[in-house]
């Protein structure tokens, strides 16, 4: 299956070493009460805003929420761990060993239009993401569904039968084999429900029937969306969303320098503000000397893994690979992320990410964060080479600082004589010779990678299965190993939340064992906004505000 990558790199936050910003409380200051009422502003980077449930891979927590709830969600909050809940339905019976999964409605849910929310519905909005239109959106349930690997989606006229609706409040799904995280599935933007019939134009995103607190009653390409309150949303049923805000206004195409400076300045109606992108190293030095703007800055206490992924198809030695494991400064990665070892987020050792249930922490490869040169050259030797490596084939992104990093990353493994030339592409370009490309050229390259759901599932299977090498799959380390397949498959399948920890985390140690790739940091991010938005936080997961629990003080 297909994931989609939700986070490329850390906010950095070195400039603020000095005042406090690495303080235990990573959520920002003391904020006033949100109330109910008023305007919340959302400043966008991007020209467009979808809300097509079938073409979107947005959290639970953020945007899409705003209009679409989901037949399950998430309810995060500041220090606890985050819980798949009831949304539309409840969080599901597993029967067949795990493979047919049974979700019941609740009462008296509606659309904007007044028209009941049925069983229906969820399943044209499922099917919907299968039209090679809609495409675009999270995909895990496509190939997990029975004949979901040959269906072309419901406007042909044909519907997927592994999905029943015996009556308007029981969705019924059969899948291929036992998977456990089912619930967290159905959390994904594919499980939103669009009016049956409906959703056939190329511009639904621009007109969607909402089932959220909130419809899209104005949308301007490049300009502004306006969210006004659905009157038919029950908040009684909805414990994920706080609807306090009486509209919301996403102001689009802005410039993200202009939109720290105006944050900063805290005027107007950029008080009732956020920013939605992290905030950069340049926008953060805009803070200092500035009290105010610092207590309105909230950083996540984690976030992306950050890796050096080692093309296994090339680097075909496993005591080569364990090389770079030692050969790797990750304090000066720190520093060429945040400039500061200490702000730009731990030192990583395990492929699972901090916040996610059952992950274990360990450290196969001990040494200092500086790394051991001696002990990489020792391992090359055993290797076959006993006096380095040279010309490999370093492949960054232009975007997110990668040379940057890069530059770090190659010095380090210059002291244990493995020489790299970086060579620096533009987004699509890195896309195309990475991700995309069925026989790689390079050597290794920078990634990140935050889960899409909190499970370590979504750690391990996106970036190290063998179906996710190429054609658009995330595994840059071209990792294929037929025991850990059966090993992901296994634990996939695995009903029980504890049993599963327990394997993901044996799957965590076997994989860096073979060491594809070198984890470097779990990454940080922030957001500034303005002195009048209110219970804006980041909890443990995911590492973005959540947008749906905001609102304005008085």
């Amino acid at each position: 299956m297909q994931a989609k990558k939700l986070v490329s790199v850390v906010a950095a936050l070195g400039v603020l070493a000095a005042c406090g910003a690495n303080d235990p409380k990573t959520t920002g200051a003391e904020q006033s009460k949100a109330e109910q009422g008023g305007t919340l502003r959302i400043l966008n980077e991007g020209q467009t805003l979808n809300y097509d449930p079938a073409k979107s891979s947005s959290l639970p927590i953020t945007s899409l929420g705003f209009v679409h709830r989901r037949l399950t969600g998430w309810l995060n909050a500041e220090g606890k761990q985050v819980e798949v809940v009831p949304d539309l339905g409840d969080t599901g019976k597993a029967s067949d060993g795990g493979k047919t999964w049974t979700f019941t409605l609740k009462e008296g849910q509606k659309f904007s239009d007044g028209t009941p929310i049925r069983s229906k519905d969820v399943k044209w909005g499922v099917e919907r993401t299968y039209a090679p239109a809609f495409s675009g959106g999270l995909a895990y349930h496509k190939q997990l569904l029975v004949g979901g690997a040959d269906y072309r989606g419901p406007f042909e006229g044909k519907s997927l039968d592994s999905i029943e609706t015996p009556d308007d409040k029981t969705i019924i799904f059969h899948l291929v084999r036992p998977y456990g995280d089912w619930p967290w599935i159905t959390s994904t933007p594919a499980f939103a429900p669009v009016p049956e019939g409906k959703g056939a134009e190329a511009d639904y995103s621009e007109h969607p029937v909402a089932s959220g607190p909130y419809q899209l009653s104005e949308y301007q390409r490049g300009v502004k969306a306006t969210l006004t309150r659905n009157p038919n949303w029950d908040k009684g049923s909805d414990q994920i969303r706080g609807g306090l805000p009486d509209q919301i206004v996403f102001q689009l195409g802005q410039d993200a320098s202009v939109v720290s400076q105006r944050l900063v300045a805290d005027s107007g109606d950029d008080k009732d503000a956020f920013g939605s992108s992290f905030a950069s190293p340049a926008q953060l030095a805009q803070l200092q000397g500035n009290a105010s703007a610092k207590q309105r800055l909230v950083t996540s206490k984690t976030g992306a893994l950050a890796y050096l992924a080692l093309n296994t198809q090339k680097l075909t030695n496993p005591k080569v690979r364990q090389a770079f494991q030692y050969a790797v400064d990750k304090t000066s990665y720190q520093i060429a992320t945040a400039g500061s070892a200490q702000l730009a987020g731990d030192t990583a050792t395990t492929l699972i990410t901090q916040g996610i249930a059952g992950r274990e922490q360990f450290d196969l490869y001990p040494t200092q964060p500086a790394g051991d040169p001696e002990k990489a050259k020792q391992l090359l030797a055993e290797g076959g080479f006993p006096n380095g490596l040279e010309n490999l084939d370093f492949v960054v992104s232009k975007s997110n600082d990668g040379p940057t990093k890069a530059q770090a990353i190659q010095a380090s493994l210059a002291k244990a004589n493995i020489k790299v030339n970086i060579r620096v592409l533009d987004a699509d370009a890195y896309e195309a010779e990475t991700n995309l490309a069925k026989d790689a050229v390079y050597d290794l390259t920078l990634a990140s990678w935050q889960p899409d759901f909190p499970s370590a599932n979504a750690n391990i299977q996106p970036l190290f299965a063998s179906s996710e090498i190429g054609n658009g799959g995330y595994n840059t380390s071209r990792y294929s190993n037929p025991e850990v397949d059966k090993l992901i498959e296994a634990a996939q399948s695995e009903v029980d939340p504890a049993a599963a920890g327990k394997k993901w985390v044996e799957l965590d140690k076997k994989i860096l064992a073979d060491s594809p790739v070198v984890p470097l940091i779990y990454t940080r991010n922030s957001f500034l906004h303005g002195s009048k938005v209110a219970n804006f936080f980041i909890a443990d997961f995911p590492s973005y505000p959540n947008y749906l629990q905001a609102g304005i003080a008085k």
